[in-house]
């Protein structure tokens, strides 16, 4: 209850904030304009990269960059935006499921790996017994995080434990690992006090990381890569959008694949 009265108040500031806009406020109703909400790494920076493209087509793209995980849905819910761009399939899931939504997913764009970075142990094998692990704290990233552990061989999970994996699931942890669970966007600030941290694509690109000086990373062509598609979500009524289909035509095309391949370099991996 207390979560839907915080998301509720939230919804409330951003639909004010949006009026207060005027003009800008204009959405996908005319048929030519798409109000897409993002957070700025990489999902705006992509939404940019596209806006002459649109505007070639006929349309014109405004981009509202937001850094939570919360308005992105509820400015989809209640009108102020046409669609997000900021999540994958599981957090969406998860957020219908907690408030009662129909937000759905009109089309994959990209993924975003995610990787172990080095905190004050510097290489996976010279990890102490009792090492401090930083990990994502909200329930589709936090297992994401596990599923890789597992995956270098850190720890174990059950039988059966995926995508919802949480550490209560862990089966063995032979190094006695002890979970720091902090919000995405704390990671990186937090690799100093920690031994190692797992870290979501888009948070280590904001906070000056490289794929490339990861620990390990998710295989690019795994379950992880298909299931955490980052992808354009919007209500129901408007998943045949014309607009909509078009940014999601764009956003697929070899184009922008070229453009995410050479900006970042591995960090980001276009799904098309």
């Amino acid at each position: 209850m207390k979560r839907r009265i915080f998301i509720a108040a939230i919804t409330l500031i951003f639909t004010l904030a949006l009026v207060g806009c005027g003009k800008n406020a204009q959405s996908a109703s005319d048929g030519k304009t798409i109000k897409v909400g993002a957070n700025i790494v990489p999902h705006a920076e992509i939404l940019e990269y596209v806006k002459p493209i649109l505007k070639e087509k006929g349309y014109t793209l405004e981009i509202v960059r937001l850094e939570d995980s919360i308005t992105p849905n509820t400015g989809v819910i209640e009108g102020s935006l046409d669609a997000n761009y900021f999540q994958h399939v599981p957090y969406l899931e998860q957020f219908n499921k907690e408030n009662g939504s129909d937000l759905v997913s009109i089309g994959a764009i990209h993924y975003e790996p995610f990787g172990i970075y080095a905190g004050r142990t510097k290489n996976l094998a010279d990890l102490p017994d009792g090492a401090i692990v930083a990990v994502p704290n909200n329930v589709t990233n936090e297992a994401r995080a596990l599923l890789l552990l597992a995956q270098e061989g850190i720890i174990t999970l059950k039988d059966g434990a995926g995508i919802t994996a949480t550490i209560a699931d862990i089966a063995t942890n032979p190094k006695n690992i002890q979970f720091k669970e902090l919000a995405p966007e704390q990671l990186v600030a937090a690799l100093p006090d920690v031994d190692v941290a797992v870290i979501n694509g888009n948070y280590a690109i904001e906070g000056g990381l490289h794929v490339s000086q990861a620990l390990a990373v998710e295989a690019n062509d795994g379950l992880a890569a298909q299931t955490y598609g980052n992808i354009i979500a919007t209500v129901p009524g408007k998943k045949d959008n014309e607009a909509l289909k078009v940014l999601v035509e764009v956003l697929q095309s070899a184009d922008v694949k070229k453009f995410i391949e050479e900006k970042y370099d591995g960090a980001v991996v276009p799904l098309k």
